[in-house]
């Protein structure tokens, strides 16, 4: 295992897998107190999960895990996030894709895209821009508001 992000307050988060780039090994900005304060919440709820399953419990160093403290199978993980998706009544994607939508977000927010580069760890620009974000010009957007307008779908008075 190799830690993803710097032994902070006495917690650090683990990967079993190495980073796909040097991008993803660098550490980034987060909101320390905020980072160590799930952490120690997630801490907490995993202290409970081994109390109620006692002798089950296999010890680790992973931050997320099964309820007996085993590594989460990916598909298992895909399982739990299509329930979620299904529980919360939004569209069901799948797990990855939350990358591509963050992405869209950061550009829809105007983010520049060096900085998206970095919050999504890409080692190149052309992967976020090409691959992760479907980023609307204002031309486009007039475009398509005037279509609608035309079509008679649209808000009159813009």
């Amino acid at each position: 295992m190799s830690p993803i992000l710097p032994a902070t307050s006495g917690l650090a988060v683990w990967t079993s897998h190495e980073p796909l780039s040097k991008a993803r090994r660098r550490t980034s900005a987060v909101d320390e107190p905020a980072l160590v304060s799930a952490l120690k919440l997630r801490r907490e709820l995993q202290d409970q999960a081994r109390k109620k399953v006692g002798d089950k419990w296999k010890d680790s160093d992973l931050v997320f895990t099964t309820r007996y403290g085993t590594p989460i199978e990916p598909r298992n993980l895909n399982r739990a996030f299509e329930a979620h998706c299904k529980n919360a009544g939004v569209p069901r994607i799948r797990f990855h894709d939350t990358r591509h939508t963050c992405a869209s977000l950061l550009a829809a927010l105007d983010v520049h895209p060096r900085v998206a580069m970095r919050i999504l760890r890409h080692s190149q620009i052309s992967v976020t821009m090409n691959v992760y974000t479907q980023i609307p010009s204002p031309e486009t957007r007039k475009a398509l508001d005037r279509l609608a307008q035309s079509l008679g779908t649209g808000e009159q008075g813009k």
